[in-house]
């Protein structure tokens, strides 16, 4: 008998019929992509040009790496790299283990009522806005009327002005950050927990170990993929801290510490209508994101056995 050879279209026509629920549920986010992600990406080229409203973007003059030099050239822009970088690398170092702990502690808790109770607490933050978070932050650092200078003057010292002294900035950024996103971060390894095989703590019991030893030998293997791959992503992004945040709690006192690149492409792109210094910083910015991202999933990949790809 001939053997009939079913092309690729047929095999997708075929797939497409008999899954045609899936494909439905996907055309949502596929769309919200292709839409505003990928057709945007042509709005690159602006870097490239002198951007002109009236020539439009194809019509611009073209003025190939000039935009790059004059932010390289700016003294500026190192202070801008050194900002963005000590405060995500702070960032990184203090809200990545910290969900970590809590999913492992929360894993040990026996009582119902009370592991319940910490998940609720703990998870809570993360659903506050950043508007109001940044507000409960400067109302609780106010130097006259917070209650943290109160607690300060009725130990009989001084008040002081935390969010007035530049040093002070990164700590109230990250460690804000850890309280409101802890939590709700540990979901994903509380959920890898749930997959381990419980015949492993049986033999672990049977063989005398503590829990520690369990915690180490058990569920820090069993949690490592998704560790992995939550921190390829947050290195991947490690140039883009979040923008609402550090804005809002900026000031002209505190500036040298909290002026980033996001913040600064802000001011400049849309505040001075500066679109192709701007945009030159941006792709900058989104290129060193992209090259630590391929850079950091290759080790994993070697080290682990996981990534992204």
């Amino acid at each position: 008998m001939p053997v009939i050879h079913t092309t690729e279209w047929e095999k997708a026509k075929r797939s497409l019929r008999r899954h045609w629920q899936y494909y439905l549920l996907i055309i949502t986010p596929v769309l919200y992509f292709i839409l505003f992600k990928y057709i945007p990406m042509f709005g690159v080229v602006i870097a490239f040009k002198d951007y002109n409203v009236v020539s439009g973007i194809l019509n611009s003059p073209n003025v190939g790496f000039k935009h790059f030099r004059m932010f390289f050239e700016n003294p500026a822009a190192w202070t801008l790299i050194k900002n963005t970088l000590l405060l995500n690398l702070y960032q990184l170092a203090v809200c990545f283990p910290l969900p970590v702990i809590l999913a492992l502690a929360l894993n040990e808790i026996r009582n119902g009522w009370f592991k319940r109770t910490v998940q609720m607490v703990t998870y809570a933050p993360y659903f506050i806005s950043t508007v109001v978070i940044v507000s409960m932050i400067i109302l609780a650092l106010n130097p006259r009327l917070g209650i943290v200078n109160n607690m300060l003057a009725a130990l009989g010292l001084e008040p002081i002005n935390f969010l007035g002294i530049p040093t002070f900035f990164r700590s109230i950024f990250v460690w804000s950050d850890a309280w409101q996103t802890t939590g709700y971060s540990a979901i994903i390894y509380l959920a890898a927990l749930a997959g381990v095989d419980p015949s492993l703590y049986e033999a672990a019991k049977v063989d005398g170990a503590s829990r520690i030893q369990k915690m180490w030998n058990i569920d820090l293997p069993g949690i490592l993929p998704a560790a992995v791959i939550i921190l390829i992503l947050t290195v991947g992004s490690l140039m883009a801290v979040g923008f609402e945040k550090v804005f809002l709690l900026q000031n002209p006192l505190n500036l040298s510490h909290s002026e980033v690149m996001a913040t600064y492409v802000y001011k400049l792109g849309l505040l001075n209508n500066n679109f192709s210094f701007a945009t030159a910083v941006g792709l900058f910015n989104s290129v060193v994101n992209l090259t630590m991202l391929i850079a950091v999933n290759t080790v994993a990949r070697r080290v682990s056995g996981s990534g992204l790809w």
